[in-house]
């Protein structure tokens, strides 16, 4: 059995009405039908394209004639044939046998429209995919993409490893987990948010160069760019920090659209820009945020702001959040060409080294490109007596009512306390990659089965 577009690819050259000697043997999807009596021609279909078949009583014999013609649209057929080329320039083979490989039960999609339904594509993503030339030509784009990330870090000497999905403990960012519970042992568990903390514990043990392409799982809501199962990339890097990695990313991405053919408006050509986030925010608000480091004192300036006031809540919400959120209303969306948001607020980052040289920031930044984050990354913060006192510090943001604060996690401080080497950590978010790559505006187009409500 070949591929269909094998066949065409062998076939080429010959010429309109030529017959040849040449067999295949071919399988696919029964799309379309024309003509009836002695001679029909009908399409068939795989995921590599399309062929015409001839059926002609003299050849096929009477009784195999009549039943290939019988099929139902959509049923998935084995066919043997020779090869030859219609008057009209079309390359088909000419069928000496068949047999029924599946048989369809229900009609397929118009074969002219395919699934016009939006609701109906996301939640029976196979009919999407069988009407939809343009869905499988997208998700064969987003498997290259995540093959070129994987031979990336492959050729640059990073180890591919696997953590915990189930984890006793949440960690590595700010977010609500979803919580289950494991009979056997009688405890809670969380579905990962994140796979740092693992991950700089295998830095710790020595492994140096190591990346996880996988799942993440965050108890949010759903957006055009939020599924609560998303897949990500992280990586980590001995002997790096937060510059090392911008650069690294940059790299990692211009090459990512130069293997998938991009060609959108949007320019992945290193340096990216560069602008730190407290910069940003009084760029578009006129609000210093590092000016105003309490509670009360970012929520007066907030409550002075006409437009602020209005898009960024204060009451009862913490420094942290009021940040990102003053972020993520005014500078988020015009980051459309790709930009580093630089060093962020110590509160912000529990798990960033402090800067080299600015007081009360981290060496972290975010990625941006078409409004919305693709990256976060920092100088790993190495210090087991620092990162406890961070810990400490999420948990009085917690007890504040903070929901999305990071728990306090003993035995990553224990792993701390080994020892590790300075270290650069990345985390990029695989489908929101995708989404820019090829020109989609919901994330839910480019994950194959998106959470839906009922």
């Amino acid at each position: 059995m070949v591929p269909i577009a094998d066949v065409h690819a062998a076939f080429t050259d010959i010429e309109t009405g030529a017959e040849t000697e040449e067999r295949r043997r071919i399988a696919g999807r029964l799309v379309s039908r024309r003509g009836q009596g002695k001679m029909a021609f009908l399409d068939l279909e795989d995921r590599s394209g399309r062929i015409q078949i001839q059926s002609k009583v003299d050849v096929l014999g009477a009784e195999k004639h009549e039943r290939l013609l019988n099929l139902d649209l959509g049923d998935l057929i084995g066919v043997d044939g020779r090869i030859f080329k219609s008057r009209r320039g079309e390359l088909s083979l000419q069928v000496e046998d068949f047999a029924v490989l599946a048989k369809s039960l229900r009609p397929p999609p118009d074969k002219f429209h395919g699934v016009q339904d939006v609701e109906l594509r996301f939640r029976r993503r196979e009919l999407d995919l069988m009407g939809n030339a343009e869905t499988r030509d997208l998700f064969i784009a987003r498997a290259k993409i995540i093959s070129a990330i994987r031979r990336y870090f492959d050729d640059a000497d990073f180890v591919e490893v696997e953590t915990p999905v189930l984890q006793p403990l949440y960690g590595g960012a700010l977010a609500r987990p979803f919580t289950t519970h494991h009979n056997q042992l009688d405890r809670d568990l969380y579905l990962r948010i994140a796979t740092e903390l693992y991950l700089k514990r295998l830095i710790v043990g020595g492994l140096e160069r190591v990346y996880e392409i996988g799942k993440n799982f965050r108890n949010e809501g759903v957006s055009h760019k939020h599924n609560p199962e998303f897949t990500m990339i992280e990586w980590y890097e001995a002997y790096a920090d937060y510059e090392d990695e911008a650069a690294r990313l940059e790299t990692l991405v211009a090459g990512v659209a130069e293997a998938v053919g991009y060609e959108g408006e949007i320019d992945w050509s290193a340096p990216w820009r560069r602008v730190t986030l407290a910069g940003a925010i009084e760029e578009q608000t006129g609000i210093d945020v590092l000016a105003h480091r309490s509670n009360e004192a970012l929520a007066k300036a907030i409550a002075e702001h006409p437009e602020a006031s209005q898009k960024v809540p204060t009451e009862g919400q913490q420094w942290p959040q009021m940040v990102d959120d003053l972020m993520s209303k005014f500078v988020e969306p015009g980051l459309i060409q790709p930009t580093f948001l630089m060093d962020y607020p110590k509160e912000l980052s529990p798990f960033a080294k402090d800067h080299r040289s600015e007081e009360g920031v981290v060496e972290r930044w975010e990625a941006f490109a078409g409004g919305m984050e693709i990256a976060n990354a920092f100088t790993e913060l190495n210090d087991p007596d620092e990162q406890r006192r961070r810990f400490e510090a999420q948990v009085r943001l917690a007890t504040g009512g903070d929901e999305e604060a990071q728990p306090y996690d003993e035995s990553f401080v224990e792993a701390l306390e080994q020892g590790m080497p300075p270290t650069g950590g990345v985390g990029l978010g695989v489908d929101r990659l995708v989404m820019l790559m090829t020109g989609r505006h919901a994330i839910r187009e480019v994950v194959l089965f998106p959470a839906m409500r009922d």
